[in-house]
C-alpha cells in the first residue's frame, strides 16, 4: 500500500514529511475569485498556478502557507503535489447557501478532502495509507476517524463511479487507510517546534482560514489587523440567507470592536493535513 502525506502549511504535517518517509505528498490550497483577497507577489502567484492548472487570485488562509509549501519543496527535495477545488466564493454560493459553521462543515469536504479524492482517485485509484498529523495529545481524534472506517480500516468516500441512465451512479469508495505516526512515536508539539526552530522553512503563525468558525473571538479580532481585506471578506458573506457565524455574534462586530483580547494563534488550529477536521 503506497504512503501518502497531507500537508496542511503548518508544522506538524511539515514534520510529518520531513521525517516518516511516503511516496507522495499533497497540499490541497483554498482559492478565493475575490480580488480585494489579491495575493500580492504576482510572480509567486504564476508559480502556484502552474502547480494547480487553475486561475489563482487569493487565498483566505494566511499567505504564508504559500511561501511554506514552496520552502518545504526545497527542504525535502521532493515535490509537493497541488490540488484545489472550486473557490471558497463559490462554495458559499452553490454548495452551502450559508457560512460553515460546527453543524455544517461543507467547507472542509468541499476545499480539502474532495480535490484530495479526486487527484488520489486520478493518481491511484486503489486504498493508500495515509499519514495524519494528530500528535501524541490528541488520541481523541484519532479515535474518532478511526469510528468513521470501514470494516478494513479504510475511510470511504461518497463519489459519482458511473452513470445510469442520465443519472449519475453514487458509491462509497474506499480510498485512505489512516495512520497516526506522531501518536505512535509519542511525539509532542514542543518536539515539532523545536524540530523547526533552525530549519529554512517559514510558517504562518495559524493554520485554516483567517476566518475559521474554530477560532475564537479573540484570535478572530487579531486576524482582522493582520489581513483585514479577508476578514472582510467572511463578513460580506454573513447576513440573509447565508446566515451568521454563530448566533450572538458577526464577523462585522469582531472587526469594528476596540475590546482588547487575549489569545493563542494556535489555539484553533488544525494541523493535521485537513481542515477541521474531527
Amino acid at each position: 500500500m503506497k504512503k501518502v502525506v497531507s500537508i496542511s502549511g503548518g508544522q506538524t504535517s511539515a514534520y510529518l514529511a520531513a521525517n516518516y518517509p511516503a511516496d507522495d505528498y499533497v497540499f490541497a490550497l483554498i482559492r478565493t475569485s475575490d480580488k480585494s483577497c489579491e495575493f500580492k507577489d504576482r510572480k509567486l502567484a504564476a508559480k502556484v498556478e502552474e502547480r494547480i492548472q487553475m486561475p489563482f487570485v487569493g487565498t483566505l488562509e494566511d499567505d504564508v502557507i504559500i511561501n511554506t509549501i514552496f520552502d518545504l519543496e526545497q527542504y525535502l527535495g521532493k515535490a509537493i503535489n497541488w490540488v484545489s477545488g472550486i473557490t471558497y466564493d463559490d462554495v458559499v454560493k452553490y454548495k452551502g447557501g450559508w457560512l460553515p459553521n460546527k453543524l455544517h462543515r461543507y467547507c472542509t469536504t468541499e476545499m480539502k478532502i474532495k480535490p484530495l479524492f479526486e487527484w488520489w482517485q486520478k493518481k491511484f485509484n486503489v486504498p493508500v495509507q495515509m499519514m495524519i498529523g494528530f500528535r501524541a495529545n490528541e488520541q481523541s481524534r484519532a479515535k474518532r476517524m478511526l469510528e468513521k472506517t470501514n470494516t478494513d480500516g479504510i475511510l470511504e468516500y461518497k463519489a459519482i463511479v458511473g452513470k445510469r441512465g442520465n443519472q449519475n451512479k453514487w458509491a462509497m469508495v474506499a480510498w485512505q487507510k489512516p495512520v497516526f505516526p506522531l501518536i505512535d512515536d509519542a511525539i509532542f508539539k514542543d518536539d515539532i517546534q523545536r524540530y523547526w526552530m533552525d530549519k529554512p522553512v517559514r510558517f504562518a503563525k495559524a493554520n485554516n482560514c483567517v476566518g475559521c468558525f474554530h477560532r475564537s473571538i479573540g484570535l478572530l479580532k487579531a486576524m482582522s489587523e493582520i489581513y483585514p481585506e479577508k476578514l472582510a471578506w467572511f463578513a460580506k458573506q454573513e447576513g440573509g440567507k447565508n446566515g451568521y457565524w454563530r448566533s450572538d455574534l458577526s464577523y462585522q462586530k469582531i472587526i469594528e470592536s476596540n475590546m482588547q483580547f487575549t489569545f493563542d494563534f494556535e489555539e484553533s488550529g488544525c494541523d493535521s493535513g485537513y481542515c477541521g477536521i474531527s
